[in-house]
Formats: C-alpha cells, sequence, structure tokens
C-alpha cells in the first residue's frame, strides 16, 4: 500500500488495445439478468470471498461494515468483468468497501486502487497483504485534491458525504473528468421508495434523468421485486447465509454517459 497521489508517468496515459477490449463490457446494459449472470458465472469465487469478508467481522478486531451484502457482491462482480486498471473510491470509512474491491482486483490480477477520505480508519483495518502492490490512500477531502484523481480510471465508486452539496460537486467537477461508459456506483441513494428531496440521491438522479442515463438498484426499498429476485438466486448457489445482518441497500449501479 503506498500514501499519497498517484505517480506522475500514471497520468493521461494512452488507452491500450486490452483497455478497448474491457470496455465492451461497460457498454452491456446492466439489469438484472445481466446481475444474475455475474452470479452464476463468479459463484465459486464470490462464496470465498464472502468467507474472507466474514471473517473481517469476526472478534476482536471486528471491522465496521457499510455495504449490504448484495451492493458488495454487485461492486465485487462488475469489477470482475470489467477487469480495471484503475479504480478510485471516494470514501474507505473503515475499509469495507476498499477491501471488497481489492479482493476484486487481487482474483482479476490486474489493477490498482486509488482511495480518498478524510479520516485515515482503513489503514488500519486492510490486511497488508491485500493493500500491498495494489493500493493507493490520499487523506483529505477529494474535493481538494480533485487534480490527484486519476482521470484514466476505469471505475468509479463514491460513498462518501451523503449530502447534495456534494452531490452536486461530483456530478459538475469529478464525473466530467472521466472516461464515457466506465461503470459507477453511488451510495445512500435508496433508503426509500424514493429518495429524499435535498439529498446526494436526489441529485444524482436528476443528473442522470437529464442525460437518459439508466441505472440499477436491488434496493429492497425502492426495487422489492429485484432484491427478492436476487436473494432466490443467492440461496441457489448456496450464498444465502448473511456475511452482514442488514436489510438496507441503496446503493445505484449505471455506466458513465
Amino acid at each position: 500500500m503506498t500514501r499519497g497521489p498517484p505517480p506522475a508517468p500514471y497520468r493521461h496515459r494512452a488507452l491500450t488495445t486490452d483497455r478497448y477490449a474491457r470496455s465492451a463490457h461497460m457498454h452491456q446494459p446492466l439489469d438484472i439478468d445481466h446481475v444474475i449472470r455475474l452470479y452464476r458465472t463468479y459463484a465459486d469465487d464470490l462464496d470465498r470471498v464472502r468467507e474472507e469478508q466474514r471473517a473481517l467481522l469476526a472478534p476482536p478486531r471486528a471491522m465496521k461494515a457499510q455495504l449490504d451484502d448484495i451492493e458488495a457482491e454487485i461492486t465485487y462482480l462488475l469489477l470482475r468483468e470489467a477487469r480495471p486498471e484503475t479504480v478510485v473510491e471516494i470514501g474507505t470509512f473503515h475499509g469495507w468497501s476498499t477491501t471488497w474491491i481489492l479482493r476484486a482486483l487481487r482474483d482479476n490480477g490486474t489493477g490498482h486502487l486509488y482511495s480518498y477520505d478524510v479520516v485515515d480508519h482503513v489503514l488500519r483495518e486492510v490486511p497488508g497483504q491485500l493493500a500491498e502492490g495494489r493500493w493507493t490512500f490520499t487523506q483529505g477531502d477529494v474535493r481538494e485534491n480533485l487534480e490527484k484523481v486519476p482521470d484514466t480510471a476505469d471505475f468509479l465508486f463514491i460513498d462518501a458525504a451523503h449530502s447534495a452539496r456534494f452531490a452536486r460537486w461530483y456530478v459538475r467537477h469529478l464525473l466530467p473528468r472521466m472516461r464515457p461508459g466506465i461503470p459507477v456506483c453511488v451510495h445512500d441513494v435508496f433508503h426509500g421508495r424514493r429518495a429524499l428531496p435535498f439529498t446526494e440521491g436526489a441529485v444524482v438522479l436528476r443528473w442522470l434523468a437529464e442525460r437518459g442515463n439508466r441505472y440499477f438498484t436491488a434496493s429492497r426499498a425502492h426495487a422489492p421485486e429485484i432484491h427478492d429476485r436476487l436473494n432466490d438466486v443467492k440461496r441457489s448457489l448456496a450464498l444465502g447465509h448473511p456475511v452482514k445482518d442488514s436489510t438496507d441497500n441503496p446503493m445505484i449501479f449505471f455506466s458513465l454517459s
């Protein structure tokens, strides 16, 4: 694990043929059938990763987990499919999402994660062997460190401040720097049937609607039929036992248009 901005030669590198090939996955529509195919394709790997994550919740350290199982698993599955060389994570807290992402990069055998947060709890939580050689952490407000965020990212994960102000910042300043077509995950959108007014969720949903950009969610509150169907699929694959007890999974997933 390294701490600080990405090395200078990293930025603005040319796309390779391999990255063009991977980009084909980014433009496939993300819907329930696609997600189910990913569960079936990576079921064995996901089973192993779930047990590795479960171990992080055990005493005496017991990491504080932020993501529900389904949204963490979908993030892992999308990473496995996309095989990104560069992942950007905005918001780490104690590292639950960070470890899921790092395990996907490990299992892909390629990729580097660049994480940003105002607190550094994550440095004491992420296993060293998982971080080594594939993770760079920068402490500080990402709004003041935008130039340190790789604009060649292949995958973007956002779970930070959940205010409308922060969302307006990233749809105006961060997302326009990213390449079209990359997968994006945004947490804390659908805690209820609808996103609450004056929240991050309301801002990002309006931004997506203005661009005709579709999203996918398995939120139990917003899309209970999708949530139930995925749980049925998980049970059929012997993945039904919870890693983290939770019924709240408000994340949305979309490809950046």
